[in-house]
């Protein structure tokens, strides 16, 4: 009898196990996920100035004389997601619903700078355009350098107004360097991803657009 319960306990442990793990191989698919629902389409930023088809521009020399390097800006930490953050309260921050970045700001703020440049480069141009080099293998030893801080990239519940904010740092390769502190808003924005996106885009490119003149006067 002992015999019969030891064996009929294995049988109900081995069932046991073979029904769990039926379970989980069925729950699986649904466990794969990005842990939020995804929206049906993503926010991106993209210029509204180009450089036309066709347009040119070099450097010089084997430190890059001319060419002007765009940094990924610096962040802080509530911009360094995916989401774009709302501001609440003087000390509270939250995340718009249903409005996810395709890619994280800095990045997308570092294209739209980038071309913006580029653009204003063909057109102030004389005999040679400046080179505008903006991707991840940009040389360190380029004539002049846009760095800087992405302070605010996103929505104030308070106001009612998207703001982007940028506080720029223009260097050459022999340490000088000179700062700016950048903004544009638009006020009136309805609290939504389908307003806001547009809004924060218009106001990034106007940021750009500013900064692009005090790079190239």
């Amino acid at each position: 009898m002992k015999g019969k319960l030891v064996k009929a306990e294995g049988s109900t442990r081995k069932g046991l196990i073979f029904g769990l793990a039926a379970g989980f191989a069925l729950a699986l698919p649904g466990c794969v996920s990005l842990g939020v629902e995804v929206p049906e389409s993503l926010l991106t930023l993209s210029p509204e100035t180009t450089a036309p088809v066709g347009a040119s521009a070099q450097a010089g020399g084997e430190d890059m004389a001319g060419a002007i390097a765009v940094l990924t800006p610096e962040v802080p930490a509530k911009l360094d997601v995916l989401r774009v953050p709302v501001n609440v309260s003087e000390t509270e921050i939250a995340y718009l619903e249903n409005a996810i970045w395709i890619e994280k700001p800095a990045r997308l703020f570092r294209r739209v700078l980038g071309e913006t440049l580029r653009a204003r480069a063909d057109e102030t141009a004389g005999e040679v355009t400046p080179l505008v080099l903006d991707s991840d293998d940009t040389p360190l030893r380029a004539g002049t350098f846009l760095r800087g801080t992405l302070m605010e990239l996103g929505y104030d519940a308070l106001s009612g107004d998207v703001v982007v904010r940028y506080d720029a740092i223009r260097s050459d390769a022999l340490g000088n360097a000179v700062t700016r502190r950048f903004e544009a808003r638009e006020s009136g924005v309805d609290a939504d991803a389908q307003a806001i996106g547009p809004a924060l885009n218009r106001a990034a490119n106007t940021v750009a657009s500013d900064v692009a003149q005090w790079m190239m006067p």
